[in-house]
């Protein structure tokens, strides 16, 4: 097990690293985070819903990381070092876990500013939407990272993605949005729990065929 976690470790550094250097994934999230909140911000009447701003909320952040999952394979898929990867002597799902961490990592950092901005423009943010989010991020990134690795070899794989990724996402949606307005969000979170767990064991379980073929 510490040879495992070192390896992902080793493997979540080396996107990291790239992103640091490029700088290719993350400001574009940012860019179409603040831009959604914005024209969202102008486009809803002012005696508009909570439950309404929440549902936009959660439309800017699931496309917001479809953006970030569409680049998680950018560098594997120009460079060809998907080949590499799978010939290193590590377990493969260490492969998908780092890059489901990397990814988690962009996606923290856009919602960092755009949680802020949307208690701007919107509503106040309480713990349970912050709950959501981090349980939502959870599912999105895994759920996200195991189906651009199936599309990365495909040749429509820009198109095949969002195809794949949207209907798996709806659930997360449901349960985020149910969590943020409900009086009590205890049943939406342990649903986003038990979503994150189910798809982070079949992900994690099945990774090596999806790569292998």
């Amino acid at each position: 097990m510490t040879r495992y976690f070192s390896d992902v470790a080793v493997l979540a550094r080396k996107d990291l690293r790239l992103e640091l250097r490029t700088r290719n994934t993350v400001p574009a999230m940012l860019l179409f985070v603040v831009a959604a909140l914005v024209v969202f911000h102008f486009a809803l009447p002012a005696d508009s819903s909570e439950l309404a701003a929440k549902g936009l909320l959660w439309v800017a952040i699931v496309f917001t990381a479809l953006l970030g999952l569409t680049r998680a394979f950018v560098a594997e898929r120009e460079q060809r070092l998907i080949d590499g990867l799978l010939l290193a002597p590590c377990d493969r799902s260490a492969i998908w876990l780092a890059k489901s961490l990397a990814t988690l990592a962009f996606l923290v950092a856009a919602e960092v500013v755009a949680l802020p901005l949307y208690a701007l423009f919107f509503h106040p943010i309480g713990g349970a939407t912050v709950a959501a989010v981090l349980l939502a991020d959870l599912g999105i990134c895994g759920v996200g990272t195991f189906l651009g690795a199936m599309a990365v070899v495909t040749r429509a794989r820009d198109l095949l993605l969002p195809l794949l990724f949207l209907p798996l996402a709806m659930p997360i949606v449901v349960g985020a949005v149910g969590a943020s307005v409900a009086a009590s969000p205890g049943r939406y979170l342990g649903f986003l729990a038990l979503y994150d767990l189910l798809f982070a064991v079949i992900c994690w379980a099945s990774f090596e065929y999806v790569v292998a073929e």
